[in-house]
């Protein structure tokens, strides 16, 4: 898998097989994420919910299996010869912005998990048709402790499985423990947010418009940072 990744793209670019899908997956999630939005938008809650549902379940799957092969390439780890530019466009624009970009993937992934379950327990039929619950919202610290403490051990066990059958190393233990780190920073965003907006209907709605520019600012730097590193200014990688 990790040697097809490295291969030459299918886009016609200097880009890898990585980093094309990368980009065309990209485009996919933002398509049904903007498209989601748009039926929310029309009271479609129905297509509303599972296009952001679908969306967001893709786009989990795809980065954690993609970025555990490339491990987070891109040029963080490619190094300088993956950029073709000059200097100063790398230092003052190329690598702050792919700075930001991985940022908004750390974020787009929390808001990702965290909003999946809030539209689950938020939702309610009437008439059988799909509403939001105009209700107080609220889980306690108890609850949210036995959760985390479950969804720990399952990732353990499936971390333990892993070292018994291909051996130890610190990439791995990494993406694990990172793993368990953002799930625990979703409890954390519960537990501080639900005292914002205590009201179940309100909070999806707010953070909701939050997430939406989250994915299309990701969109738009992920996008430059294709442009810059395999179209304008290849290097020697890609």
């Amino acid at each position: 898998m990790a040697v097809w990744l490295r291969e030459p793209g299918f886009f016609g670019t200097h880009a890898t097989v990585g980093a094309d899908v990368s980009q065309l997956m990209a485009t996919f999630f933002t398509a049904l994420f903007i498209v989601g939005w748009i039926q929310a938008r029309q009271h479609n809650n129905d297509r509303h919910h599972w296009l952001m549902f679908g969306g967001m379940i893709a786009m989990l799957a795809f980065f954690i299996s993609y970025y555990l092969f490339r491990s987070l390439g891109v040029l963080a780890f490619e190094g300088k010869e993956g950029f073709g530019g000059p200097q100063w466009l790398y230092d003052q624009v190329f690598v702050p912005v792919l700075t930001l970009h991985i940022l908004l993937v750390v974020i787009g992934l929390v808001m990702a998990i965290y909003m999946m379950v809030l539209g689950f327990r938020s939702q309610t039929f009437v008439e059988g048709k799909r509403v939001l619950k105009d209700a107080i919202l609220k889980t306690s610290g108890r609850r949210i402790a036995m959760i985390l403490g479950g969804v720990t051990t399952i990732v353990l066990l499936f971390f333990l499985s892993r070292v018994m059958t291909s051996g130890f190393s610190m990439g791995k233990f990494s993406v694990y423990l990172g793993l368990i780190l953002l799930i625990a920073l979703v409890f954390g965003i519960e537990i501080s947010i639900q005292r914002i907006w205590p009201n179940g209907a309100r909070r999806h709605r707010v953070l909701g418009r939050f997430t939406m520019v989250i994915y299309c600012v990701l969109f738009v730097t992920g996008t430059f940072t294709y442009t810059m590193l395999y179209i304008l200014y290849p290097g020697k990688i890609g």
